[in-house]
């Protein structure tokens, strides 16, 4: 320090001694260096030791050698001879003197009145006297530092600024302060001595003979030190006595640094420290002030790089320095950098000629070993510049632009310095002032232009610097200047604030002279491609940059074709997968259907052909059941959303396509037919956290494309195919089981029902198969299904056959539908060779149903041809929608063009289209839930063994609501009827397969209530009532158009509907049903006025015995429903009259069981049976009309009564 001038310090070698108590290298020490530390020497000498062990005590006896020759050593004693105890008293006392007076100087206890000048006083004074000046003078000064409130102050002090006295001093405090550590602590000592002339003086000796306390006064002094040292006389002198304590012990210099760091305080010592610092193993990479400032500024610790860089802008505006720790720093920087440039390097530019010998004078390359430590140099200008603030000089602005613009090595460190270097360009365009230097870049750029593909080579790298100038050329054409920031801060490393505004110069220079747009498109297009492309591999790629030209349309505005590289890049994909991939397909597809611009409308790119893609699926599966799979399944995903994306676009794109007149081509339905979608959707989905976003993207497609791909029961039953149970199955089947071939299969189907058995193992095996080995099994499966139907076939054969088909479905769902359609069409057929299509199925999903009629009995077949007539009306659905979309805009183009000499004709509406559509489309629902229906109805055959599709009804509640009318009149039928099951109980193939019916015809009403609702207004067989109420828990949402269905003027549709409604009235005894049922009460009575004579015998025959569900449901309906009997009983009586001349007393009967129904009921012992009139059928048959109703209604009233005492 300025004031210490010829002052010796404490030698690190000395302080080494001390700590270590190393009494030869204490021998050794010369006697200026021995009398700084003889405090500490004489007190270890003279103080009883708690070492009492032999080798201190010889150790001991030479330290007293040591002292003996030094006359100091006398003085020291005395020192040490005082009565400390009373002085530590006194010096108490005076402080609280002080206190009580407010800090003033006045009286002392521990000095009485001084005669002569301090100095003078120290000289004349005995050791006590001279221990209490020392000791009030240093109080005084520690004192002053408590009331400064952080302000510096600097004090002037004879006794501590006396060259003559310094030593005795320094005695004087060092002995104080070990005698007194409760009233000197150390910290406090060396805080004060910062405020004297040559106090970093007397620190250095105090901690040198308290060697221990070297950790606690640097942190002490750190903690209490300024944010920026350099801003103050105060800090300035903190930093330089740091900066001497730690010259002193320098193994702990970068201990004292990372406190600085911790504590965010005198940056300046920091720098200071790492000036100073000389590694025993110097790193030839990176320097230590590189490292340090690096660190700093480039760290995750924001707190750090704020406090850092306010060093930095705060130290440039002072006038240049040569003491200033800032400018020392850049001093060193600079002349690192320029260690490191080529020897040969120069500003003057080299003519023509020069520029192309690469190895001529001006232009010799970095030198391999230089390269790390240029790139780290480079990143650190950057630091300063960028986030810091700092402002070059002209000497290092200069000599950073030889660096950067210098050629290295081909190696990865060579490439990444070159990307660095220019990053750097871009990020301080500012380096670049003169027109030389401008040339000169220029000259360099060219230079990477011409040899990034040898560094690429050479290197080994997939990421090289050419794909970084080829996004920044593109970038600059389109202007998208935030793109480039963004990059730069990328591949720096750091967050730079760059204007936008600043890049004009470089711009002007990529645009014009460098990369002119042509030029950029033609050079990318010639970029090989990355090689097993993934996720693992970063940097900037060449897929960057051609996603970047196909944003801004370069290569349709130049027409250069990018459809190859773009097929054989993706061709070149593995897991996990590049996040730049799906962008690049979006844009590809973008650039294929909208035109550059409107005024060119055939700019646009070419799609990937059909052939190009079937050469990636080719080889999935092989014939024999081995996969040889020649692309990745990377790939192969990557191609189906490319294809499923496309055509999606494609019909989203109609409208602008057709006005301009241009409709490209969709792929086939024969191409799609040969891609197994859903088995490389199953694949995806095992792999969704290395493909991204890839598998919910194809998802979406597939719902909105193939929604037949996804149903809900599909994904259910893949969980029972690929779930725990069967994997476990599958680990258990042993690697030396037998394997069945196609051939074997096939011949074990063509002898049933004899090998049966076999057939049987050889399906077992099967199903310990995944769905993906059965793909080469499914031909042989599905061609001899038919066979199946042969009498004499085990029901276990199909359940597992059944099994089996599922268990493709998972993986090859739309080749299997088509293969078992085919399969099981009539014999009759299949002499014709008539063999449907993927798209015939789609046309017309009601082909499914046109099976073998033997299917129609056997469940485990009727469940797949279930499953796959649910898929294709999805299909179909989706089918029509993508045909409307294609074809409705360009058929409205048309008709406008040829519109055009006719003005008053007006074009077909589009509602008319879509409406047409939704008709087709309820048709063919409703067609199929009518041949479902009618499939559940018994055949003749079944009919005589006693099945009736009232079997389920009558299972679950007893009397079947309708059945009462034939009961009424024909009581033996009814009683045989009632009483008869069906061979087998419930247990029959017609049951099973009205179940599987009754859950497609549920799925289908949720899916869509309308179909509920058609197919109800459409009506089907009353016989079938019993089991569609029974059967599909979703028929009760035919509460809901009842009443609309009552107000139709068709009489059978009214029938129908008060039939459906006591059945349901009987199931679901709801509000709802007890409003609608008061409401067909009321029809009824209301149609018994409008009615004539035929119609009302037609109308109230069948819809009288509904009457009873009513009553049976419904109690409270009771007097409605009689006085509608009663009413209906006396038109009747009165047409009778007028033809006969009497029967029965009818109406007298009536009453009376309208009247009194109970006690009608005990009299006849509750049969209703036995009060009836015995008539035949054919008296019956030949009866008039009004007679057989009056019957009619008088069984009515009795079930009713029969019923309510049945209830009780």
């Amino acid at each position: 320090m300025a004031d210490s001038p010829g002052l010796q310090f404490v030698s690190s070698y000395a302080f080494e001694a001390m700590q270590k108590v190393d009494v030869v290298r204490l021998a050794a020490l010369s006697d200026p260096e021995l009398r700084l530390l003889l405090p500490c020497l004489v007190r270890m000498a003279l103080c009883a030791p708690a070492d009492q062990s032999q080798s201190w005590a010889q150790d001991k006896k030479l330290i007293l050698r040591l002292l003996s020759g030094v006359e100091a050593v006398n003085s020291i004693v005395a020192l040490l001879s005082v009565d400390f105890h009373a002085l530590e008293q006194d010096a108490r006392k005076e402080q609280q003197l002080r206190h009580k007076a407010g800090g003033s100087n006045g009286e002392s206890i521990l000095v009485s009145q001084l005669q002569h000048g301090l100095t003078l006083e120290f000289e004349h004074s005995d050791p006590l006297r001279r221990l209490r000046l020392t000791l009030s003078e240093l109080l005084a000064i520690i004192n002053k530092v408590a009331d400064s409130n952080g302000e510096f102050f600097l004090k002037s002090s004879e006794l501590f600024e006396s060259p003559v006295y310094l030593d005795e001093v320094a005695d004087v405090l060092c002995i104080l302060q070990a005698e007194l550590p409760s009233l000197l602590p150390i910290v406090d000592v060396a805080e004060a001595l910062l405020h004297v002339r040559n106090g970093e003086w007397f620190m250095c000796l105090l901690v040198a003979n308290v060697p221990d306390s070297f950790s606690e006064v640097c942190r002490g002094l750190i903690k209490n030190g300024e944010r920026q040292d350099e801003e103050s006389v105060g800090g300035r002198r903190r930093t330089e006595a740091l900066r001497q304590l730690c010259q002193m012990n320098p193994s702990q210099a970068l201990n004292i640094r990372a406190m600085v760091v911790e504590e965010c305080h005198l940056p300046g010592l920091g720098v200071a420290l790492t000036l100073d610092y000389k590694p025993d193993t110097p790193d030839e990479a990176v320097s230590p002030l590189v490292s340090y400032v690096s660190g700093l500024l480039l760290g995750t610790n924001s707190k750090v790089r704020t406090w850092f860089s306010m060093f930095i802008r705060n130290g440039q505006q002072r006038k240049r320095e040569s003491s200033s720790v800032l400018w020392q720093m850049r001093r060193q920087l600079l002349l690192e950098l320029v260690a490191i440039l080529p020897r040969s390097r120069s500003t003057h530019v080299p003519n023509d000629a020069n520029m192309e010998d690469e190895g001529g004078s001006g232009y010799s390359g970095l030198r391999e070993e230089h390269v790390v430590k240029a790139s780290a140099l480079l990143r650190l200008y950057c630091a300063l510049m960028g986030i810091a603030g700092l402002r070059p000089t002209d000497e290092e602005a200069e000599q950073l632009l030889q660096l950067m613009t210098s050629r290295p090595p081909a190696t990865p460190a060579g490439v990444r310095f070159v990307s660095l270097s220019f990053c750097k360009l871009l990020a301080f365009p500012t380096l670049v002032s003169t027109p030389e230097q401008e040339q000169l870049m220029v000259m360099w750029l060219s230079w990477m232009i011409k040899e990034e593909e040898y560094f690429e080579s050479a290197a080994g790298v997939s990421a090289s610097f050419g794909e970084m100038l080829l996004l920044v050329a593109m970038y600059f054409h389109s202007n998208q200047l935030s793109s480039i920031i963004e990059l730069v801060c990328s591949t720096l490393g750091m967050k730079i604030a760059i204007k936008p505004s600043s890049l004009s110069k470089m711009k002007t220079i990529f645009t014009q002279e460098i990369f002119t747009e042509q030029v950029v498109t033609a050079h990318a297009v010639r970029v090989a491609v990355t090689n097993i492309l993934s996720a693992n591999i970063t940097g900037f790629l060449p897929i960057h940059c051609i996603y970047q030209l196909l944003r801004s349309r370069a290569f349709t505005k130049h027409k250069v074709s990018i459809k190859d590289w773009i097929y054989r890049q993706l061709c070149e994909t593995t897991t996990p997968i590049h996040t730049q991939l799906i962008p690049l397909i979006d844009a590809y597809i973008n650039s294929i259907l909208t035109p550059a611009s409107k005024a060119n409308p055939e700019a646009t790119n070419q799609p990937i052909t059909e052939q190009e893609i079937l050469n990636v699926f080719q080889s999935s599966a092989g014939a024999d059941g081995s996969r040889r799979h020649r692309y990745s399944i990377t790939t192969q995903l990557l191609i189906l959303y490319y294809i499923l994306s496309f055509e999606e676009n494609l019909l989203a794109s109609t409208k602008q396509l057709a006005l301009m007149q241009r409709k490209p081509k969709s792929y086939s339905a024969a191409l799609m037919d040969q891609i197994p979608i859903k088995y490389l959707v199953t694949q995806a989905q095992g792999l969704q956290q290395e493909l991204g976003g890839l598998h919910s993207a194809l998802l979406r497609l597939l719902a909105t494309n193939y929604p037949h791909l996804c149903l809900v029961e599909d994904w259910v039953c893949e969980e029972e195919v690929t779930g725990t149970l069967p994997l476990l199955r599958r680990m258990m089947l042993p690697t030396n089981t037998c394997r069945y071939t196609q051939s074997q299969l096939h011949q074990a189907f063509q002898k049933l029902p004899s090998s049966s058995p076999r057939l049987n193992r050889i399906l077992e095996h099967l199903t310990l198969l995944s769905p993906g080995d059965l793909i080469p099994y499914a031909e042989a499966l599905t061609a001899s299904m038919a066979l199946l139907l042969e009498p004499g076939v085990p029901r276990r054969l199909l359940q597992t056959l059944n099994k089996l088909w599922m268990g493709l479905n998972t993986v090859m769902p739309r080749r299997l539908w088509v293969m078992t359609v085919n399969a099981l069409q009539p014999s009759g057929k299949l002499l014709r060779q008539q063999r449907y299509t993927q798209n015939d199925l789609m046309v017309d999903p009601l082909i499914v149903l046109r099976c073998d009629q033997r299917v129609y009995r056997c469940p485990p077949l009727m469940d797949i041809v279930l499953h796959m007539l649910n898929g294709y009306l999805l299909a179909s659905k989706a089918y029509l929608q993508c045909h409307l979309k294609e074809t409705a805009d360009f058929d409205r183009q048309n008709q406008i063009v040829s519109n055009v000499a006719v003005p008053g004709q007006p074009d077909t509406p589009e509602v008319t289209r879509e409406e047409l559509k939704n008709a087709l489309l309820a048709a063919q629902d409703s067609a199929a839930v009518q041949i479902l229906l009618e499939i559940c109805l018994p055949t003749s055959e079944e009919q005589l063994l006693g099945a009736t599709t009232e079997s389920l009804l009558r299972n679950n509640r007893g009397p079947v609501p309708g059945k009462s009318k034939q009961g009424s009149l024909l009581p033996s039928t009814r009683g045989s009827v009632e009483d008869t099951e069906p061979e087998g109980g419930l247990l029959s193939d017609l049951r099973e397969v009205q179940c599987l019916i009754c859950c497609l015809l549920h799925q289908m009403f949720i899916a869509d209530p309308n179909i509920a609702k058609l197919v109800h207004f459409q009506g089907y067989p009353q016989a079938l009532l019993p089991l569609t109420v029974a059967g599909i828990p979703s028929i009760h949402i035919c509460l809901d158009f009842i009443p609309e269905l009552l107000a139709q003027p068709q009489l059978e549709k009214q029938i129908f509907a008060i039939q459906l409604l006591s059945y349901l009235c009987t199931h679901y005894a709801l509000p709802k049903s007890l409003s609608v049922a008061r409401l067909a009460i009321s029809v009824m009575g209301t149609l018994l006025t409008v009615l004539n004579h035929a119609k009302r015998f037609s109308f109230f025959m069948p819809t009288l015995p509904c009457l009873v569900a009513f009553c049976q449901a419904f109690p409270p309906l009771y007097d409605d429903v009689a006085a509608l009997l009663v009413q209906v009983g006396q038109v009747c009586a009165s047409d009778v009259a007028t033809k006969v001349r009497d029967i029965d007393p009818f109406i007298a009967r009536l009453q009376s069981l309208r009247e009194k129904p109970l006690e009608v009921a005990a009299s006849c012992g509750g049969s209703s049976k036995l009060t009836l009139p015995q008539k035949t059928a054919e008296e019956l048959g030949g009866a008039d009309p009004d007679v057989q109703l009056c019957y009619c209604i008088e069984a009515t009233f009795m079930d009713i009564i029969s019923s309510t005492l049945h209830g009780l």
